[in-house]
Order: structure tokens, then C-alpha cells, then sequence
């Protein structure tokens, strides 16, 4: 490998690391913000301000983009629906009943759901091997769910915020499987553009809804730089850099960098909103971990004999 293209390859994971950092500051902002913004309307916010950050370069040539976002509408609308506005507001909902680590740590099961939701789309049947790693990685949910007392399952006694990013992790699954047939000729700022904009159309109904039985307030300016970060780092830099490192390495390298957001996220929520990082928080991510390593082993080895 040339001095050239081991740089190139070092600039792309650094990106990559950068998207997951955004990201993960998405999720502690999330929970720092649920006294100042309901969960639709900081959804809301986020999704316009992304919108007008990425019109000028994307409206120029939708134009020509037409007859594929005519051809793909429903497929379009899916994606808006279940990548924009329903994920993010479960995870803003949950985010004001469970703590940052826990939400973190559960999203860390996400390749697990993965697989669940590639069976259920694509029939794409799993392996003895990732339905064994889909089970650790539930236990490992469990755990943490638990909070360390297991006779809190007995009982059925869940948070609700733990229930809502758990059910959020299949939702984001449907959109990642939906992802794949997203139309080649767009590109990726007015792929971002589109979703982005009938995904803030979509929410605009339960964000009146919202607004009708809790009147929105001005949310100071900590509030309105918050609400900036997370539409335009969280939303537009992080997409810009993800994409942009998975074209150097490619989707398979770059999908490990995302086990980083857990990582992530413990920290900044430790620092920023003084959470604790407890004993069952590391046999739950260390169970949830091993889970996906046992699922996508059997994937990597027969990459490298290939």
C-alpha cells in the first residue's frame, strides 16, 4: 500500500470517527433537551434546519433528478417516513425517561435487528451463527434494561425509554434494508434532500398536535445552538462525512466504526450530563458486543477467504 493511499484510507476513518461523534452528540443532546423541547418538535427543528442548510446545493438539480424521485415516490416516502420521522422521535421519546448511557449502549444492538429485518424484507435467511449472536445480544439488551436487578424482568418491570429505543433499533433496520433500493441516480445531497424534506412534512402534524397541548417556548440561546447542532452536525456534516469515508473503504470496513458510538456516547454523557457508567452497563455492552461479533464472524471470514 503506497504512502498516498494509506493516507487517504487514515483521512477516510478519521471521517468516519467524526460521523459517529456527531451522532453520538445527537443522542446526549437528546436527553439534555427534554425539559426545553417536546421529542416531535426537536425532530422538527432538526429536520428544517437541515433542509435549508442543504437546498442551495441540492434544488439546483432536482430537476434533472425528476424522473427518479417520480419512478421511486413510494419507496421515498417509506424511507422519509421510517429514517426521518419515526426513528428520530422514538428516540427523542425515549431519551426523557431513560438515561443517555442505557440509549447508547441498547443502539449498540442495532446489527443484530439488522439481520431480523434483512429475514423479514428480504428473506434473507439467517445463519445457526447470527441467530446465536442475535440471542447473546439480546441478553446483553436485557441486562442493561435490568439495570442489575434481574427480578426486574420477573416482574416485567421495563423503563419506558429503554422499551421505545429497543423498538426504535427495527425501525431503523426497516430503513437500512429499504436503503438498499434507493434510486443509483441520486446523488447523495439530493438523496438527504428529499428524505429531509418529506420527512419534515410528515412530522409537521404531530408536531401541531404537540404543540396544541404543550405550547412551544423560546428556548434561549443554548437551546437554538443545540437544535443548530443537531441539524446541521448531527444531520448534514455527519452524513457528508459518513459517506464520504465509505466511499474510500467501502460499506462492509465502515461499519464497524459505528460500534465507536457507544463509546462515544458514555463519554460525552458522563461529561456533559454527569451520568454514571455501573458495572451492569459493561456486562450488558460487553454481552451486546460479543453478540455481534459471533453474527458477523462468519461473515468476515468468508470476505477474507473470498
Amino acid at each position: 500500500m503506497s504512502a498516498g493511499s494509506a493516507g487517504s484510507r487514515g483521512t477516510a476513518f478519521l471521517l468516519l470517527a467524526l460521523a459517529t461523534l456527531f451522532w453520538a452528540g445527537n443522542w446526549v443532546l437528546g436527553r439534555a433537551l427534554r425539559d426545553v423541547f417536546e421529542p416531535a418538535a426537536l425532530n422538527f427543528w432538526r429536520w428544517l434546519i437541515a433542509v435549508l442548510a442543504l437546498a442551495p446545493f441540492a434544488v439546483p438539480r432536482l430537476r434533472e433528478h425528476m424522473g427518479a424521485i417520480r419512478r421511486s415516490a413510494g419507496l421515498l416516502l417509506a424511507l422519509s417516513f421510517f429514517g426521518v420521522a419515526l426513528f428520530q422521535w422514538m428516540i427523542y421519546e425515549g431519551l426523557k425517561t431513560t438515561t443517555a448511557v442505557n440509549a447508547v449502549l441498547i443502539n449498540s444492538s442495532f446489527p443484530a435487528f439488522m439481520l431480523l429485518c434483512s429475514w423479514a424484507i428480504e428473506r434473507e435467511r439467517g445463519t445457526r451463527r447470527q441467530i446465536v449472536g442475535m440471542l447473546i445480544s439480546l441478553a446483553g439488551i436485557l441486562v442493561i434494561m435490568a439495570r442489575g436487578d434481574p427480578a426486574s424482568l420477573v416482574r416485567l418491570e421495563f423503563h419506558l425509554g429503554d422499551a421505545l429505543i429497543l423498538l426504535a433499533m427495527p425501525v431503523w433496520g426497516v430503513y437500512s434494508v429499504l436503503l438498499k433500493r434507493r434510486p443509483p441516480e441520486l446523488d447523495g445531497i439530493a438523496f438527504l434532500f428529499v428524505i429531509s424534506l418529506v420527512g419534515t412534512v410528515l412530522i409537521l402534524p404531530a408536531f401541531a398536535l404537540e404543540a396544541w397541548h404543550s405550547p412551544p417556548r423560546w428556548p434561549g440561546p443554548q437551546g437554538v445552538a443545540a437544535a443548530l447542532y443537531v441539524g446541521l452536525g448531527a444531520s448534514v456534516a455527519a452524513f457528508i462525512c459518513w459517506n464520504r469515508g465509505v466511499a474510500v473503504v467501502g460499506a462492509n470496513a465502515a461499519g464497524f466504526t459505528l460500534h465507536l458510538l457507544p463509546a462515544f456516547g458514555t463519554l460525552l454523557a458522563i461529561v456533559f450530563l454527569g451520568e454514571s457508567f455501573r458495572l451492569f452497563h459493561a456486562a450488558g455492552i460487553a454481552t451486546i458486543l460479543a453478540g455481534v461479533a459471533v453474527a458477523t464472524g462468519a461473515a468476515r471470514l468468508n470476505r477474507a477467504a473470498s
